[in-house]
């Protein structure tokens, strides 16, 4: 019998350095709080690392996934294919365009499959917005070669992905593009830097995109649709004059959100490596357990596992996944569940007609799929407390 450990593990928490809270409050005592210089410094160090040309930071993966498709002109009567096993933002974004979320199906991997993206075109598909989910590509070049085929933009959803890599090359990275074929049309990934990502700045996302047409209307949008360059008009580079050249939106990033981002960036890689290192010893100690697969890791890209997401056998336990993950909180072992399929969601029951059972192997996975707790600062033995947990229970409940 496995004793509960007397404190709670979380799921997810956020690892903060003393560098952050330094550039944070020299943000503080500096004046400038807002988007400024080291906004500026961010976008151009994530350029770098990720070898993206245009990088451009915002306030949430949400307004970057909401504003690359405004500025792509996706509105009403356009359609955007988005994979179901997602969180709502992908979807809703779409929504908030007028436009219609087609959702489909995913494969064993969690990550959308490129025949399920065939399927679903029409004459009216505007964009193609494939999820990497839990920080794992997915089948980059097949889909880039069905947007290709139907000139068709590919928008990725790269919340979960930030220094994930597809075939040696970084999602969002400009070198990919030749790797994948993008053959002209209109590509951008977007990231997420929220509390509980791989590297955050609480808030915030950056659009990565090599196209400069495209990149410039962001920048546009992302701030109510001024004249370039308007934060600047209250420093002595600037000008009191400006033009709204379009209906933008509020979703700039704050210099207090980017003095935390330059370092979380600089210790992405340390971030990743041990991400993977604990995912390593989950899955080690899951390796003779029949009743749970561990997550598939493909050998063309890396895994940085921002998600460690088990499946468990329901046809070889006496308890569903609901329960199980009830029965990890009695062991003081956070958990959840990533995520419930948009399709299941009563707004799009209800708006667009989807019903359970519409996208199968979702619905499946839904009743499977378990995320175990991840994060740089966990130690080796809070990964064995879970894996014995887990043990423990499967022992108990097995059928």
């Amino acid at each position: 019998m496995i004793t509960p450990r007397k404190d709670f593990l979380p799921f997810a928490l956020p690892y903060i350095g003393e560098e952050e809270v330094q550039e944070v409050v020299d943000s503080l005592r500096s004046g400038w709080i807002t988007t400024g210089p080291k906004v500026k410094k961010f976008e151009n160090d994530f350029s770098e690392f990720n070898g993206s040309k245009h990088s451009i930071a915002v306030n949430s993966c949400t307004a970057g996934l909401h504003t690359t498709l405004r500025a792509l002109d996706v509105g009403p009567g356009d359609e955007v294919i988005v994979p179901t096993l997602t969180f709502c933002a992908t979807a809703n974004v779409v929504v908030h365009l007028g436009a219609k979320p087609v959702l489909v199906d995913v494969g064993e991997d969690f990550n959308v499959t490129p025949e399920a993206i065939e399927a679903a075109i029409t004459s009216r598909t505007k964009a193609i917005m494939p999820v990497h989910h839990s920080g794992q590509a997915c089948d980059l070049e097949e889909i880039a070669t069905v947007a290709s085929a139907h000139r068709i933009a590919l928008i990725e959803d790269a919340a979960h992905a930030v220094g994930t890599t597809y075939r040696g090359e970084k999602i969002g990275a400009d070198s990919l593009l030749e790797k994948t074929g993008s053959d002209g049309i209109k590509r951008a990934a977007v990231f997420s830097f929220y509390a509980t990502k791989n590297m955050t700045t609480g808030e915030g996302g950056m659009i990565a995109t090599p196209d400069d047409e495209l990149a410039e209307r962001i920048r546009l949008l992302s701030l109510h649709g001024m004249s370039r360059d308007a934060w600047k008009r209250y420093s002595s580079a600037g000008s009191w004059y400006y033009e709204v050249l379009e209906a933008g939106y509020k979703y700039n990033m704050t210099d207090i959100q980017a003095a935390l981002g330059i370092h979380q960036l600089n210790r992405l890689n340390d971030f990743i490596n041990i991400r993977q290192n604990l995912a390593q010893l989950y899955s080690e100690g899951f390796r003779d357990v029949t009743e749970i697969e561990t997550p598939i890791v493909h050998t063309d890209r890396n895994h940085v596992y921002h998600l460690y997401v088990i499946k468990l056998m329901p046809d070889k336990l006496k308890i569903d996944r609901a329960q199980f993950i009830e029965k990890l909180k009695e062991f003081n072992i956070g958990a959840s569940v990533h995520f419930i399929p948009v399709h299941r969601h009563p707004f799009y029951a209800k708006n667009y007609g989807y019903k359970e059972g519409d996208l199968p192997v979702a619905d499946r996975l839904y009743s499977q799929i378990v995320s175990l707790p991840l994060y740089p600062g966990m130690k080796e033995d809070d990964v064995q407390y879970v894996v014995d947990v887990v043990r423990h229970l499967i022992e108990v409940y097995r059928r």
